[in-house]
């Protein structure tokens, strides 16, 4: 790791073989805590190439437990987290509200790094149960739309890795790397990203190496989402756009109006006021955003028919079916 680390600080890059090579010996044991750190804290300072991302990504792939979900194609809506504007469980309400538009979601989650609540946090509090065995899966995608790949539980190997991120505290490249290692392989993917220079390296690692069809947003404020507080800049497979609230119908709200509490307790009753209806009028607009981009992406429909779809499974109560089924089947 000295080495490795002493080419880093003088500016070189690694190739795809080198950061696959040094990802699986940092998986396996190879190096201590403070190596790791030490390792982490350098892309923290100068960034990641979509070169190093890719191979950090196919030695993850390689070593995670694998699941088929050949009978289904699947969307994973997940965004790289990190920036730190602690908002309510976004994507993971627009999960629900794109499976119960009939879309099989996949998603992709962890406990909270840098946030008071992440998705495994909240679904956890709900009863929600976490598993890597491929019927309960399948079973969740047949019954309720929705299935939740527990990170932890596909991807063993960064048992080494999670004490330090988590005495770390910060965003680390393993925040842009969650999103992209999803173990099932989505069709789909919505994917939200905290900077402009994320969402460069994301656009340059989809062209590269990936053929799903996907779309990658950033709000221009800093969230990774459309957070509906400015314009958010999206990129899917043949183009890129600004998204103005306005394409969509939808105010301009301030950043107060999508702030997600400060425990789970109290993120977990927003998540449950939303999907019953009794949310605000702003927080139901937010998730009606997201999930219509998801739906496009998944449907290959125009925006303004998937918020439609969006607002038939909010309304319609569908997306609440799918969570009330999703903890039925979890008992």
């Amino acid at each position: 790791m000295k080495e490795i680390i002493k080419r880093l600080i003088n500016h070189e890059n690694l190739d795809q073989i080198e950061s696959r090579d040094i990802l699986i010996d940092i998986s396996s044991g190879k190096y201590n805590n403070e190596q790791i750190a030490s390792f982490l804290t350098i892309f923290m300072m100068r960034g990641i190439t979509s070169e190093e991302l890719i191979g950090f990504q196919s030695a993850l792939l390689e070593l995670c437990v694998k699941i088929d979900f050949k009978d289904f194609q699947t969307i994973d809506l997940c965004g790289t987290g990190g920036d730190n504007k602690n908002t309510f469980n976004i994507s993971t309400l627009a999960s629900f509200v794109t499976a119960g538009a009939g879309i099989h979601v996949a998603k992709h989650g962890n406990y909270s790094v840098s946030s008071s609540c992440g998705s495994s946090n909240l679904l956890e509090y709900f009863g929600i149960k976490f598993s890597n065995d491929s019927n309960f899966l399948n079973n969740c995608l047949d019954k309720a739309n929705i299935c939740i790949l527990h990170a932890p539980l596909f991807h063993p190997a960064m048992k080494n890795v999670a004490p330090v991120r988590k005495a770390l505290g910060l965003k680390t490249f393993f925040n842009i790397l969650g999103p992209l290692v999803n173990p099932c392989r989505p069709d789909f993917q919505l994917v939200g990203v905290y900077g402009l220079d994320v969402f460069r390296l994301y656009k340059s690692v989809y062209e590269k190496a990936t053929e799903l069809r996907y779309s990658i947003v950033h709000s221009l404020d800093g969230y990774d989402e459309i957070s509906l507080t400015s314009e958010t800049k999206v990129a899917m497979n043949n183009k890129e756009f600004l998204l103005k609230p306005s394409d969509l119908d939808f105010n301009e709200i301030s950043p107060d109006k999508i702030f997600g509490g400060n425990s789970v307790k109290d993120a977990a009753k927003i998540f449950y006021d939303i999907l019953n209806l009794n949310g605000t009028k702003e927080q139901t607009n937010v998730v009606l955003a997201n999930s219509a981009l998801a739906i496009s992406t998944a449907n290959d429909v125009d925006l303004n028919h998937a918020c439609d779809l969006a607002r038939d499974s909010l309304f319609g109560k569908k997306a609440l079916n799918s969570f009330n089924k999703l903890i039925g089947l979890s008992k």
